[in-house]
């Protein structure tokens, strides 16, 4: 007789509570020139949100502000959240883990004695349970990028950042990255913003969708399509926002 394996249910990574984002005439200068113009945004708990455009639009830059990275030149940055501290975490296309470490250690970082279960817990939402000990060398691109996102989460952001997270790898691991985040963000309710080249990435995984074009707001498009999402309904919104980075 063949034994019948049972396999537990999937763990939920962690839930959050996501914080509002609300902008108001902000403005960021290097020097002389200016990256952000006058920007006013809000963005609701939990809301997905893509931002994209040219290089030099102002994305990572708007991102950098709200994680506190870069200082502001003028306007308004607030976020809000029922419990007061608004966690901010920033996952980067480098995943910049610490060689020296394992996996569980690199996501525990940061953590005190007693939150060490919410990494094992986000290290097991990735599918890299089996993997704790395994030091980042050891890993795959795709697992490294894995991990970089468990760190993100153990921390139960009410805002997470994603600065072009999956732009490094193929795009048969891209495509198993945009799956799994899609997931793990229906099991948080942590407000996310992505930045993005890829329109198609941004359609697949984001509710609305930011135009930024020389520091200033140009398109908010809105995602309504169910998921998963099929590439063929999202066309007439990826031709929209090519007209208007071209």
């Amino acid at each position: 007789m063949t034994a019948v394996q049972i396999l537990p249910p999937p763990v939920p990574v962690l839930p959050a509570r996501g914080a509002s984002v609300h902008i108001r005439g902000l403005s960021v200068q290097y020097g002389q020139q200016t990256v952000l113009r006058d920007l006013s945004l809000d963005i609701a708990p939990g809301e997905r949100v893509a931002l994209v455009g040219a290089s030099g639009g102002g994305k990572t830059t708007l991102l950098r502000a709200l994680a506190g990275l870069t200082p502001i030149s003028s306007g308004e940055l607030r976020l809000d959240h029922p419990h007061g501290d608004a966690r901010v975490r920033v996952m980067f296309q480098e995943d910049r883990l610490l060689p020296w470490l394992g996996a569980l250690d690199n996501v525990s970082l940061g953590l005190g004695p007693q939150d060490r279960h919410h990494a094992r817990t986000a290290l097991n939402g990735v599918g890299l349970a089996d993997r704790a000990r395994t030091y980042p060398h050891e890993l795959s691109g795709g697992q490294r990028q894995r991990v970089a996102l468990a760190r993100a989460l153990a921390h139960r952001p009410a805002l997470l950042l994603l600065d072009e997270p999956f732009g490094a790898l193929d795009a048969l691991t891209r495509a198993e990255m945009h799956r799994l985040l899609d997931t793990l963000l229906d099991d948080t309710a942590a407000t996310t913003l992505l930045v993005t080249h890829d329109l198609d990435e941004a359609l697949k995984l984001a509710d609305r969708v930011l135009l930024l074009s020389g520091g200033v707001l140009a398109d908010d498009l809105r995602v309504t399509a169910p998921r998963p999402r099929i590439r063929a309904e999202l066309e007439p919104l990826r031709l929209s926002l090519e007209e208007r980075l071209h």
